[in-house]
Formats: structure tokens, sequence, C-alpha cells
């Protein structure tokens, strides 16, 4: 787990507030991108019968009517979504606080 934490200062709850609410709103906006990856995947899933995950693991471009296209495009998509799922992951993994310790700097 990752904790942001930000230095005692006079708009410490209120910056603590914008980061959450912003890193909310990439949460959001990360769940929405994958379900419209989800759907992308679907008609590759449903004309062939198999999951992507299996698709990955298991075929080429030979084993689909499309060919080199169809495999570039099923694959590319299935790629994305990995991506997205590894972000959202690491935005989900933060957790806030703001600390009132001031450290001492000895010059």
């Amino acid at each position: 787990m990752v904790t942001l934490y930000l230095e005692p200062a006079n708009e410490t709850k209120s910056l603590l507030h914008l980061l959450q609410t912003t890193i909310q709103n990439e949460i959001s906006r990360l769940n929405l991108a994958l379900k419209l990856a989800d759907k992308r995947l679907a008609p590759f899933e449903k004309k062939y019968g198999v999951s992507s995950e299996v698709f990955m693991a298991e075929m080429a471009a030979e084993d689909l009517q499309g060919g080199d296209d169809e495999y570039v495009d099923w694959a590319g998509e299935y790629k994305l979504k990995e991506r997205l799922q590894i972000k959202l992951a690491q935005f989900k993994n933060i957790s806030y606080g703001y600390s009132e310790i001031v450290i001492l700097k000895e010059w």
C-alpha cells in the first residue's frame, strides 16, 4: 500500500480533500474505460467462443478468420485492458494522511 502524506500547512485538509477527489475521479474514469474495453472485447469472445485470456494464451492469427488484422485488434484491446487494470489497482492502493509533526532541520 502507498500512503501519501502532506506536510503541515495552512491548507493541508483542503489539499488532502482535493487530492482524494482527483484520485477518485481517475478511478471512476478507469472503471469506465474498463467497461468500454470489455464491450470492445465481447464481439471477439462471442465470435470465437473463448475468453480473451484463452485467446492470448492459446491462439494465433492463423486461428482467426480476420487473420493478422483481427489478431492485432483483439490482442491490442486486451493489452490495453491489462494496463488499465494495473493503473486502477495502483490508484485503489493509495491511502491518505497528514501529520501534525514538524521536522526541524539542523543547520
